[in-house]
């Protein structure tokens, strides 16, 4: 046996023992498990599974081994994952503060967007200049909305946290740490660019309101790959130090706050549609990252009956999303908040893939739903949709089959990668895939 061969081996045992400790990846309880003295070495933290809120840190440690043992599968996903953190490493940093608008409140570290598919009815003229009143066209994006740039750099600074943070992890190359450490303190932590915890002004209809609570989903799915990404960085990452997390914990403990007793927040936990599943998944895999399992676990399940027997009728319709102009595109974007928040159950012990509602529908039912038109095109889907895109589902499809859909499974191969290619393999949690910037 080579000397690479022997090392292999014994980073393999030293992972295992670990592994074999009574430690429960990704819960952030507020007492220490019997890893934790241990993962807090600075020798074996990089050998213990990170604690995540969705993602599942044994899997991602287990990859690590994938990748050092070659296997094919982990390494494609890797390289196209690294394609986009070489991007993300020398962009940004971005802030709240670079905008010419200011918000209702005149701070510009409040976060500002517009409703997308609000339009304005009237020409604008000089006693009208915003050709008030607004009225709806649903699906339809209003390009106005881009000219505040909030929304738009919000998803850049997210989604590069998240990428490099998962290639430091894979790749242990200190310059993506370091980037994603960045990004980090100056969205969130640096005094002088750091965005209040608050989304008080998220998707205002200019001459109506100033926010509204259905401006949360613009942060619901995104923020928690921000949860994730911090959860990895702390294992070890140079230039993420331990007053960094506790100052990202703080944060983010306030918007949990507010999210649970602003207006708001209460408007978007009562939405019966993908608001309402984002909502859910938002706060309870915040309740997680900040140290409070037993509000996440309460949230999950009350999400059998609050969500899965509204939203998924018998033969895994989602009659909520099927109602919407972009119905594909929809009815994959409420898969995405539900398989999270299942992913979350399991770190908090709900089984949300295997309830079924009484009339006889589960998430598992409303990926097959879609499995036809994933698999066939558009030809298979009997909905109108203005952007019919086949891939969006592929990542719910992956994360039925991790959970035993043999059906799911069985139609892998056959439902089209996104352009980026497809990343399950390293980053194991449902995303969407279309484009999700033109989502309200």
């Amino acid at each position: 046996m080579s000397l690479r061969s022997l090392r292999r081996v014994g980073v393999l045992a030293t992972v295992m023992a670990v592994l074999s400790l009574p430690m429960a990846a990704g819960v952030a309880s507020a007492a220490p498990a019997a890893g934790d003295g241990l993962c807090s070495l600075p020798v074996l933290s990089r050998l213990c599974p990170p604690k995540t809120v969705v993602l599942d840190g044994n899997r991602l440690l287990v990859n690590r081994l994938a990748l050092l043992a070659g296997e094919k599968t982990t390494r494609t996903a890797l390289s196209d994952l690294l394609k986009q953190a070489d991007v993300a490493v020398d962009a940004g940093p971005w802030t709240v503060v670079d905008k010419e608008r200011v918000p209702p409140s005149g701070d510009k570290h409040d976060y500002l967007s517009l409703a997308p598919y609000w339009w304005p009815s009237k020409p604008k003229t000089p006693d009208n200049p915003l050709g008030c009143p607004y009225v709806q066209r649903d699906g339809v994006l209003n390009p106005e909305t881009t000219a505040v740039p909030d929304k738009a750099e919000r998803l850049k600074a997210f989604s590069a946290i998240y990428q490099l943070s998962l290639a430091w992890y894979y790749t242990g190359k200190p310059a993506y740490a370091q980037r994603a450490a960045l990004d980090l303190r100056t969205w969130f932590l640096d005094p002088a660019t750091k965005m209040n915890p608050n989304l008080n002004f998220a998707q205002g209809i200019p001459c109506r309101n100033d926010g509204r609570g259905i401006g949360i989903i613009e942060f619901s799915y995104t923020f928690t790959q921000v949860l994730d990404a911090a959860a990895i960085l702390s294992t070890g990452a140079p230039s993420w130090t331990k007053g960094d997390e506790a100052a990202f914990k703080g944060w983010s403990s306030d918007f949990l706050s507010w999210l649970r007793t602003s207006q708001y927040g209460k408007d978007e936990a009562a939405a019966k549609n993908n608001h309402g599943t984002f909502m859910d998944m938002l706060t309870a895999g915040t309740a997680l990252y900040t140290g409070q399992p037993a509000v996440a676990k309460d949230i999950v399940e009350q999400a059998k009956v609050g969500r899965i027997d509204h939203q998924i009728a018998a033969d895994g319709s989602q009659p909520e999303e099927v109602a919407r102009t972009r119905t594909f595109h929809y009815s994959s974007f409420n898969l995405v908040a539900l398989t999270r928040l299942a992913q979350i159950g399991r770190h908090v012990g709900v089984d949300l893939w295997g309830y079924t509602n009484p009339a006889g529908g589960s998430i598992v039912k409303a990926v097959d739903f879609l499995l036809p038109a994933a698999t066939g095109g558009a030809a298979n889907w009997h909905y109108p949709d203005l952007n019919f895109t086949q891939y969006a589902p592929l990542d719910s499809v992956h994360a039925a089959a991790d959970a035993g859909d043999r059906q799911a499974r069985a139609a892998l191969s056959q439902v089209p990668a996104p352009p980026g290619g497809d990343l399950y393999p390293v980053r194991p949690a449902s995303e969407q895939l279309d484009d999700i910037s033109t989502t309200g």
